[in-house]
């Protein structure tokens, strides 16, 4: 091997000499013939010396083509050369896409040292779950496929899949460090499909896998043709999204909130509205999760925070709730555009409070932690919303010391008739309390309600049975006719 680039390097240079003289015509000194035989024995000898000594090499320049740097697996070429082999085969081909959730975090707060040590062990787990059955692949970034071919492939994919998360459920070991790090899968196969390319079966896998995504992530899903209807529709709501948020056809209306003892509207909750141009209502059970999915949430939720601001500004000393979802907290820039929007319109901090869900803070605990921190630092408060449907623990409320606490509608139906319902709500009550908390009951809708919850020890209602949402002019109104009924209210008890 020591003499073959020496040898290489002197017929390049060759090479060039016998271009130069053919090309300048100057062949005096030697003969035509005697060039194209040297040329020719010198040429024949490197081939030569390089079927002894070169062949591996350029073996091994092959295969590190097909191969990933960093975990050593195949990479996405090796994924669809190999499928093309597998094509020429009758039997079965099942392709899974493999995201890691919460890795971008590790990459973000731990660095890419870490990051890289979470690919070679997530890569190591899939070449052992594989074993000789499948072959694993790493595309790029944290994304990983695996490719089988068989009659029961895509059966037996499905299972060395549902393995992996099982494997996942367990904190990562990096060092001293344990890392939480799930993963969200997209299954499908050839069958019933003719001429099926790779990269369509890739990209139905990808489909899959955001499909698994959009339902929680940490789990398996196969592709199935309405996913594509699914996606088309999501893009055409994307594009009527940006056009409604660039021609202003949201709208916000206020539901109140009222004090348990006095009934006294004592807070409102911006609830945004949408009407398409066409006149059609949209719900916003429908546009948000796209909103979220695409990223417009950011701009449409800084839209609702500085009209609701500027809508509530003249309302006394009543509290303003807001919802913000998971993936403005997860946006380092959100805080910054809270305290502009605070300076900009001139609303009080302290009479803001931000609503947020358990999902916001278990998919990134760091981050939300850390964004809260910057929003309690302008004394903006901070209240957990739909309390009673996921599993928050008392360490979990602890860590995050809500000012609030608002009980899920759900709770507060079944608490009226199942005992065990009423039982769970009463000791979310008495944990609030103990951790200082403040309770809203949400989506009371009659009496019986309203005095269970009253009786519990809420401190504040919402709910059809006092007031649905309204634009801003009524609650103007209602405002209005309180105050008066409280300045008469005061003017008799003078008087007596």
């Amino acid at each position: 091997m020591l003499f073959v680039a020496p040898l290489l390097l002197l017929t390049i240079l060759f090479g060039l000499l016998v271009t130069a003289i053919l090309v300048s015509g100057k062949t005096s000194f030697i003969s035509a013939p005697g060039v194209l035989v040297a040329g020719i024995l010198i040429y024949g000898a490197t081939l030569f010396v390089l079927s002894l000594t070169g062949v591996s090499s350029i073996r091994e320049l092959e295969d590190l083509g097909r191969r990933d740097g960093l975990s050593g697996l195949p990479n996405r070429n090796a994924l669809h050369q190999d499928f093309k082999r597998y094509a020429q085969s009758d039997e079965e081909a099942a392709m899974a896409l493999i995201d890691l959730d919460g890795f971008k975090q590790v990459n973000d707060h731990l660095g890419h040292f870490v990051g890289d040590q979470v690919i070679r062990y997530c890569g190591d787990v899939l070449e052992e779950i594989c074993g000789k059955e499948a072959r694993c692949y790493r595309l790029g970034g944290d994304e990983f496929a695996i490719l089988m071919l068989g009659p029961v492939a895509g059966t037996i994919l499905e299972g060395m899949c549902r393995n992996f998360l099982d494997r996942l459920e367990a904190p990562v070991p990096i060092g001293e460090r344990r890392l939480a790090i799930g993963a969200s899968i997209g299954l499908a196969n050839s069958k019933g499909s003719d001429d099926l390319s790779s990269s369509e079966m890739l990209r139905r896998a990808d489909v899959a896998m955001y499909a698994s995504k959009r339902s929680g992530r940490m789990r398996c899903t196969w592709y199935t043709t309405d996913f594509d209807r699914d996606r088309e529709a999501v893009q055409e709501l994307d594009d009527d999204l940006r056009k409604a948020l660039a021609d202003e056809e949201f709208a916000l209306h206020y539901q109140p909130l009222v004090d348990a003892s006095t009934k006294k509207i004592v807070a409102v909750e911006a609830l945004i509205r949408w009407n398409r141009a066409d006149g059609k209502p949209v719900g916003p059970h429908l546009f948000i999760p796209v909103a979220e999915e695409t990223g417009l949430i950011n701009p449409i939720g800084l839209w609702v925070l500085r009209q609701a601001c500027t809508d509530a500004l003249g309302w006394g000393e009543i509290k303003l709730s807001v919802n913000i979802s998971a993936a403005q907290l997860r946006n380092a820039e959100f805080p910054i555009k809270l305290g502009q929007i605070l300076e900009e319109t001139g609303f009080p901090a302290e009479r803001l409070e931000l609503e947020i869900t358990e999902t916001c803070l278990v998919m990134d605990p760091i981050i939300a932690e850390r964004s809260l921190e910057m929003i309690r630092g302008f004394g903006v408060n901070v209240s957990l919303d739909d309390f009673g449907t996921g599993y928050a623990s008392i360490g979990f409320l602890r860590q995050f010391r809500f000012e609030k606490l608002k009980l899920d509608r759900s709770l507060v139906v079944q608490a009226g008739d199942d005992d065990g319902s009423r039982a769970m709500m009463l000791s979310s009550i008495t944990l609030a309390r103990a951790l200082k908390m403040g309770v809203t009951a949400e989506g009371v809708e009659t009496e019986a309600q309203a005095e269970l919850v009253r009786t519990a020890g809420c401190d504040q209602i919402q709910g059809w049975l006092y007031y649905k949402a309204m634009p801003a002019d009524q609650i103007y109104g209602l405002l209005e006719e309180q105050s008066a009924e409280d300045a008469g209210a005061a003017h008799l008890r003078i008087i007596n």
